[in-house]
């Protein structure tokens, strides 16, 4: 079987050949690729792709406006999790939801570029929080109608790189998602909480008694998703949960001024969906 790196060096030469006899141009810019490494990007492009810095809550990762907020109280939350404590321990959420970054997941998740699910991936790889154990992976699952139309679970993608750098299980079928709901995207943070009531459930609450979890999604908007995965995993009887989270979408007030200049010709409205 050949070892990894050398199917990636393989695999290089045949995507810089097929790039020779039909031209690709990269998602993000338009400029023709030639030997860059990620498929559909542009090296240039890919390399923009920034964690986001600043201060954020000691508990759900949401970033500060001004960075005296943690100055003096290293460990302080946002307001929202100091009113509404969420069922998971901590959440941690890597990059912006900003271009090129949103534009490869958008390719990943809803056009079938299942190519990205491995630099994606190491993008989160890149930027793992120190001190992050868990005892078992999990997925945010589908539901199986959803499934069968995307037929691909991204966060489960994501999930198997995951598990297999910090050498963890990954449980894909354990929680799983009973309830057909709308899409997140366009609801308010309460019409979420309304729509993802009762919508998870665990088949063996056995196995995961006591262990820690770590859940595994692409985006976070509001933590409305996560939040309820973790609240079904507390009450079938798992440890802590923590989150680990691709990118998350952001107020333009909160995004670095360097990333924002990037963004040309684009409104200076909430980037994200």
């Amino acid at each position: 079987m050949l070892r990894e790196d050398t199917q990636d060096r393989l695999m290089g030469r045949c995507r810089q050949l097929l790039r020779f006899v039909l031209p690709v141009e990269c998602l993000s810019c338009g400029h023709s690729l030639s030997t860059d490494p990620v498929p559909f990007f542009c090296a240039a492009c890919w390399h923009t792709i920034s964690p986001l810095h600043q201060p954020v809550c000691a508990r759900c990762d949401q970033p500060f406006v001004s960075p005296i907020a943690t100055t003096y109280t290293p460990n302080h939350q946002c307001q929202h999790c100091q009113e509404q404590p969420p069922d998971f321990e901590r959440a941690w959420t890597l990059f912006p939801y900003l271009p090129p970054l949103r534009d490869a997941i958008c390719s990943f998740k809803y056009r079938g570029k299942l190519t990205l699910a491995r630099p994606l991936a190491q993008l989160m790889l890149n930027a793992l929080p120190q001190g992050l154990d868990a005892d078992v992976i999990i997925p945010v699952p589908l539901h199986p109608a959803r499934l069968r139309t995307r037929e691909f679970n991204q966060s489960l993608l994501l999930a198997d790189q995951l598990g297999r750098h910090l050498s963890r299980p990954v449980s894909a079928t354990n929680l799983v998602r009973t309830a057909l709901t709308d899409p997140q995207t366009a609801l308010s943070r309460q019409a979420r909480l309304r729509n993802l009531r009762n919508a998870f459930t665990i088949r063996r609450p056995h196995d995961l008694a006591g262990k820690r979890i770590l859940l595994v999604d692409d985006v976070f908007t509001t933590g409305t998703t996560v939040n309820e995965c973790a609240k079904t995993l507390r009450k079938a009887g798992s440890g802590q949960v923590f989150a680990l989270t691709l990118a998350r979408t952001v107020e333009t007030d909160l995004v670095p001024d360097r990333l924002l200049t990037e963004q040309t010709g684009r409104p200076l409205t909430t980037l994200g969906i």
